[in-house]
């Protein structure tokens, strides 16, 4: 029926740690999309989240709010904040009712940044897995402080919890090492970058946690948990910079490829002007065409080739 909203909707389930850059990253993805001419809706679902950046569509602490929970029912934070997520897990006719006369809009969801929510626990899975049957296309896109990446041993945890939060949250992942821009202030790599977002040979980094008195110990539990990560060649990482426009773009062609979603020409063009005006009026966007073929579907792309012929 003309007019009729869109029945499928599409959107990024914003995960990581806390310190991470969940709540900056909303704000400049959700920019940057306004920019190529995408509506946003921003949600979040963090009840300890406060003094939001961005304009926020729908606010999980109109349900429910931490502090009242933890004073109630004498809770710590932590278990304020599964409970929290547990409430929403049980109302959720109450996000559904906020989130409906948003269809046609793009979302992000600004989640929690309690780990074990994306690890082992069951009720933020669960949201998703409902958002699904409501036709609801999810990529987790979990962030991931580049400053780790200059401590083998905690670089190693990294990989075991982004491995963790990938088989628990079950929808399709992109793994983003934020504050790019950082990195160089948290002291020098033990290896190029790309070993690190690629996650190459990993006995390199054994090598390295062997040097250090404390780790030989542990010798054996490290190689046991390389071996782990390395089996089942999951994990990479995508470098973000929140600031560069063309970090911001890399990150969102590959959320775009993971749920599917795939965008017009008007759009294309969109990006163009975007990307032009990050480096200046004498850039010209040479992989328009490559994208074009690359997102485009199948019917778009022949309108698009005639014309180009005319």
């Amino acid at each position: 029926m003309a007019g009729a909203a869109p029945t499928t909707a599409f959107g990024q389930a914003v995960i990581g740690p806390p310190g991470s850059g969940k709540t900056t990253y909303c704000l400049g993805m959700s920019e940057f999309l306004r920019a190529l001419g995408r509506r946003v809706a921003v949600v979040n679902l963090d009840p300890a989240n406060e003094g939001l950046p961005y304009e926020c569509a729908v606010d999980v602490g109109e349900l429910v709010g931490l502090g009242d929970v933890m004073d109630a029912l004498q809770l710590g934070p932590n278990g304020g904040l599964l409970y929290c997520m547990e409430y929403l897990e049980a109302n959720l006719d109450w996000l559904r009712a906020k989130l409906d006369p948003l269809r046609g809009h793009y979302f992000l969801f600004d989640c929690p940044g309690q780990v074990e929510l994306c690890t082992h626990h069951g009720a933020l899975r669960s949201i998703f897995s409902q958002m699904a049957q409501w036709d609801l296309r999810l990529t987790a896109v979990h962030l991931v402080d580049s400053h780790y990446c200059t401590d083998p041993a905690k670089f190693i945890s990294v990989l075991c919890t982004s491995l963790a939060t990938m088989l628990h949250v079950e929808l399709p992942h992109v793994n983003l090492l934020s504050k790019m821009d950082l990195i160089e202030h948290y002291g020098k790599l033990a290896f190029n970058l790309d070993y690190y977002t690629e996650v190459l040979d990993l006995s390199y980094l054994l090598d390295h946690l062997a040097s250090d008195p404390f780790f030989h110990h542990y010798r054996q539990l490290n190689e046991k948990l390389v071996q782990l990560i390395e089996d089942y060649s999951l994990v990479s990482f995508i470098p973000l910079n929140i600031q560069d426009k063309e970090s911001i773009q890399r990150v969102l062609q590959a959320v775009d490829k993971a749920n599917g979603y795939c965008f017009g020409v008007q759009e294309q063009r969109s990006l163009e002007a975007v990307m032009s005006a990050a480096v200046g009026a004498d850039f010209h966007f040479s992989t328009t065409l490559g994208l074009q073929e690359k997102y485009l579907a199948p019917s778009e792309q022949s309108v698009e080739q005639e014309a180009m012929q005319l």
